[in-house]
């Protein structure tokens, strides 16, 4: 027999198993929530402390995290984590709080940034450190060669020269060889990995790959940004960000970081934690068929000598298209009507979402194992449509989480005005496209699921 369902005013609680006729019912039902859709917020909000280091796609902000922590963790000392932490939105929070921080990701990059972006510097020591490294490359300035630029070898890995040589200039390519050469003589780890981010974030506007895109597209009439010129101004924004972020975060934080920091490149579904220690999930899990990370961020990958091999890195990631599995099944019916539909449409698809759903249920079991009796894990989605069929990711979310063992506690819808996403999707192949040649909205609402662990 379906249960009834409870709700309060302004959210919606509750308090029993959720069939799947309640939750589809519900999710149509449900009003925007004004107060969670952060309208008023501008970049310089959004992008605070260090949460500008590096461009990183459909990344959601601290607002958000910082939110709802202010709901759930009434006390002073909790341990956050996100398994799909991205470039380190929850994590940063979570420290700045002076609570500890835990969590994942699969793609080296996204480890990369979100350490750097935690991990708080002495502004006097981190100027110190930005004014020798821009005097070791000064003979990069256009305006200040002389002789000696020639004595920087370039460090271009050969490895991934044929890519390299594909998105870059001749003369660009050799000054970013040469910044990365300088970079790797710093003998500071903390430092380096500084350096190292703005280094990546630079790289898109060093090459010939199209402004805006979110996919691998060339434009050979691009006048890229001199390398030089680009690392210094994001390394003095970088510098400003450090200096913010430096005096939020406890002084027991800095100088002890790594007593609270514990992240890891790894698969979602295993956290670096014991079973029943963290007192918060909150994550943006990624969208089936949605992004391909690994291409986005192939060029911080290949000068930063990451992947051995592009297309089997690929094949790591949850939401790819290269995922698909034959001896497992999805527990959750909701998922397996969409898979059902799509199926009609195109097997491979609906093999890809079959795996993408499979994938989720799996990091929910982990974010079960966890998590603390009392604790929550809060996953933010939104549904989208591929060749026609709606993709209801929040649903099976909401659904699948009770498999996991959750209650279904809480259901939140918010407007996204501010989330840094392309907007337009191309309805046939469902995959971002731009704004010119797309023909419906991606992601004008989401959601957040939200499960309690009793």
């Amino acid at each position: 027999m379906e249960t009834m369902m409870k709700t309060v005013v302004n959210d919606v609680m509750f308090k029993t198993t959720k069939s799947r006729k309640e939750i589809i019912n519900l999710f149509n039902t449900k009003k925007i929530d004004e107060d969670w859709s952060f309208a008023g917020y501008k970049p310089s909000d959004t992008g605070k402390w260090t949460h500008d280091y590096h461009r990183y796609p459909a990344k959601f902000i601290p607002q958000l995290v910082e939110k709802l922590i202010d709901e759930y963790i009434p006390y002073k000392d909790a341990h956050i984590n996100d398994p799909f932490m991205g470039c380190g939105t929850t994590i940063v929070t979570a420290i700045s709080r002076g609570f500890k921080a835990s969590g994942t990701d699969i793609n080296k990059i996204a480890h990369l940034i979100t350490k750097v972006k935690s991990t708080p510097i002495e502004p006097e020591y981190l100027n110190k450190k930005i004014e020798q490294l821009m005097s070791r490359l000064k003979v990069l300035n256009g305006t200040q060669i002389t002789l000696f630029n020639d004595k920087i070898e370039p460090l271009i890995p050969q490895k991934h020269i044929d890519r390299i040589n594909y998105w870059f200039t001749e003369e660009n390519k050799n000054e970013l060889g040469k910044i990365l050469r300088v970079i790797y003589d710093e003998n500071d780890e903390v430092i380096r990995n500084f350096f190292l981010v703005a280094f990546s974030h630079i790289l898109k506007n060093c090459s010939i790959w199209l402004q805006g895109s979110t996919k691998p597209t060339r434009d050979l009439e691009k006048k890229s940004v001199k390398p030089y010129d680009a690392l210094r101004r994001h390394l003095m924004k970088m510098r400003s960000g450090n200096d913010a972020f430096y005096e939020v975060v406890p002084d027991r934080i800095r100088k002890n970081i790594n007593q609270y920091l514990n992240i890891e490149i790894g698969d979602a579904r295993k956290q670096p934690v014991s079973d029943e220690t963290v007192d918060l999930v909150v994550t943006s899990s990624p969208y089936v068929t949605s992004y391909e990370y690994a291409d986005l961020h192939q060029l911080s990958t290949i000068w930063l000598d990451l992947a051995d091999d592009l297309t089997e890195y690929k094949k790591e990631f949850i939401g790819t298209a290269y995922k698909k599995y034959e001896n497992k099944r999805l527990r959750s019916s909701i998922a397996m009507d969409i898979v059902n539909k799509m199926s009609k449409k195109s097997k491979k698809m609906a093999k890809e979402i079959e795996a993408f759903f499979i994938d989720m249920e799996e990091v929910f079991d982990e974010s079960f194992r966890i998590l603390k009796h009392g604790g929550r894990c809060c996953y933010v989605i939104g549904d989208t449509k591929l060749k026609g069929i709606d993709i209801l990711n929040a649903e099976v979310f909401a659904e699948s989480l009770q498999y996991s063992g959750f209650k279904f506690d809480r259901l939140l819808k918010r407007e996204i005005p501010s989330k840094i996403l392309p907007q337009k999707r191309d309805e046939k192949t469902g995959r971002f496209a731009n704004n010119h040649e797309a023909n419906f909205e991606a992601y004008p609402i989401e959601y957040i699921v939200i499960g309690l662990k009793e």
